[in-house]
């Protein structure tokens, strides 16, 4: 589905300062709007320019708080479709409830397919998504998805910044098709640590399958919520001999104690990105250095608008 209209990128009060880096990358304007609250709590959204028959970019990743942040997009979507955009391209760098993506015990709700129906419902046309935390959520949505990765900019990076002797660490045998990916790209070795989970947010390193004994290890996740997962892959590493010690993921979500965790932890060097804000206390961990996916960003909603290949960025 193609528009006749011009590009016009809104943003939600999550993450407002990628919208503008996503402006300035396009060399366009932000859109106007008024975000705001009813002294209630209520949100309010009213668009203050003409948005008819133009092509939408919203951007709003709903991180924490997720349940505020996906109200604000559900309203703002409803806002556009009301104002007649020709097509509304929801922009979400971090989808929240992306964990919730299976019954894996009884009596749970699936709770990424019931936000994917919200989503649709609410007026998206498609969806702009980086790194979901399994990629069968593409799956529960009945709009088009482009489904991006953050590896780009991680490999650019540690090309740019080599490590000798680089081991890529997965935390867990899920995450085994992402680190071997990376481990092709940086030419390295490949490990994997056995994880068992007893209940949410709690996770015990069983072992680490592999040689590590020596070698500088990367460990990639798609997140990072508590720090418990990270901080244990990272103990099991050195206590099976690994000298220096990274880790790259996307989504920084910190929640908790995390920061306390990492900070305390066998990681040198923490790389995230900034599909969602750094909390105040995580941007001041020294070992955390933020990676922007504007670029990206920017360029898959170029060749959205002017229905081009996006291929290019799946890697």
């Amino acid at each position: 589905m193609g528009t006749t209209g011009g590009i016009k990128i809104f943003s939600g009060n999550a993450n407002p300062k990628l919208a503008e880096e996503i402006c300035r990358q396009l060399s366009c304007d932000m859109g106007k709007a008024f975000p705001e609250r009813f002294s209630d709590g209520e949100f309010n959204f009213q668009i203050d320019e003409n948005v008819r028959g133009g092509d939408v970019f919203l951007v709003q990743p709903t991180c924490p708080p997720t349940d505020a942040h996906l109200m604000e997009l559900l309203i703002m979507l409803d806002a556009f479709r009301r104002s007649s955009a020709e097509r509304i391209t929801a922009v979400i760098p971090y989808y929240g409830y992306g964990r919730s993506d299976k019954k894996d015990r009884p009596r749970v709700p699936i709770s990424a397919k019931l936000v994917a129906n919200l989503i649709k419902v609410a007026g998206a046309d498609r969806l702009l998504a980086i790194d979901l935390h399994a990629a069968q959520i593409q799956g529960f949505f009945d709009i088009p998805v482009d489904h991006l990765y953050a590896a780009p900019v991680f490999i650019g990076y540690y090309q740019d910044h080599p490590m000798d002797n680089l081991t890529v660490v997965a935390p867990d045998t899920g995450g085994a098709e992402r680190a071997r990916a990376y481990a092709k790209r940086l030419d390295a070795e490949l490990a994997l640590c056995d994880k068992r989970r007893e209940k949410a947010n709690v996770a015990e390193v069983m072992n680490v399958v592999g040689d590590v004994r020596g070698r500088n290890c990367l460990i990639v996740d798609d997140m990072c919520d508590t720090g418990g997962s990270l901080t244990k892959v990272a103990k099991a590493l050195k206590e099976a001999g690994a000298e220096r010690i990274h880790a790259c993921f996307t989504h920084g979500v910190f929640s908790g104690k995390a920061v306390e965790q990492l900070a305390a932890s066998d990681i040198e060097k923490i790389i995230v990105t900034n599909s969602i804000p750094l909390r105040d206390h995580a941007s001041e961990l020294d070992k955390v250095k933020v990676l922007s996916i504007a670029p990206l960003l920017a360029k898959a909603i170029k060749s959205i608008h002017e229905e081009t290949s996006v291929s290019s960025l799946f890697v």
